[in-house]
């Protein structure tokens, strides 16, 4: 499977760097611009997508139901399990003020949020279910849109990095990150969009050769796996 990962368009609360998460925002101005790109580069790159997917937080959605119409495809397939990580009571906190009161904040993935989860657990799920679409697609391009977190969840687990190092990576809403799957293992990864902070503060070097995995870096499995629900992909 060959995985295009991409982030839904910049929010107002995204703007304002406030703590979204599982909540969701209006679309800020400009927005238009950065989908746009993403879609350019698609077409510069001349990506045949079979399928569409995204988490079920409405930015994600939105943005899918604009790629999905631009390139013919009727359905876009939908799950929690790739949604954002869930902050909880910090929804639409101030980033500094989260800093400040949560030091082990972006730096321990272990941390859980007030009436949340933790970046590790959100990781798990969203790796699990990228393997599993892997599987269900093995011959076929898909486009995933999702968010920050996620995209910096799946890059650290599938190219073997620390997570714990790497929770703090930009990601742009104009990232595009090209992951090629054998099986459920990817094996190489690209950027095709603005470069994400794994370039940029040198964390990698692209185009990347995955390592072969010879254990699962996370263990504590999901006990029932997120439903995926199709929609039409109308406009937006």
């Amino acid at each position: 499977m060959r995985a295009i990962i991409t982030r839904h368009y910049k929010t107002l609360i995204n703007a304002s760097e406030q703590i979204l998460g599982w909540g969701d925002s209006p679309r800020d101005k400009g927005w238009m611009a950065d989908v746009e790109f993403v879609s350019s580069r698609f077409q510069e790159h001349e990506i045949h997508f079979d399928a569409v997917y995204s988490s079920d937080l409405e930015r994600s959605r939105q943005t899918a139901m604009f790629h999905a119409r631009l390139l013919g495809i009727h359905i876009i397939h939908d799950t929690p399990a790739l949604n954002e990580v869930n902050y909880g009571k910090l929804y639409k906190k101030k980033k500094k003020w989260v800093a400040e009161h949560y030091p082990r904040h972006k730096k321990d993935p272990d941390l859980v949020y007030p009436d949340g989860e933790s970046f590790r657990q959100m990781q798990q799920r969203s790796v699990d279910h990228l393997a599993g679409m892997a599987k269900r697609h093995p011959e076929e391009t898909v486009l995933i849109v999702v968010h920050a977190g996620v995209i910096r969840g799946l890059v650290s687990h599938f190219l073997g990095l620390n997570y714990a190092d790497n929770l703090k990576h930009k990601i742009s809403h104009r990232y595009i990150g090209d992951f090629r799957f054998d099986g459920e293992s990817c094996v190489c990864y690209d950027e095709l969009g603005r470069t994400s902070g794994f370039v940029g503060d040198g964390a990698i070097e692209i185009p990347f050769s995955c390592p072969v995995a010879e254990a699962p870096v996370i263990s504590a499995r999901l006990q029932s796996a997120p439903k995926i629900s199709t929609r039409p992909a109308g406009s937006i």
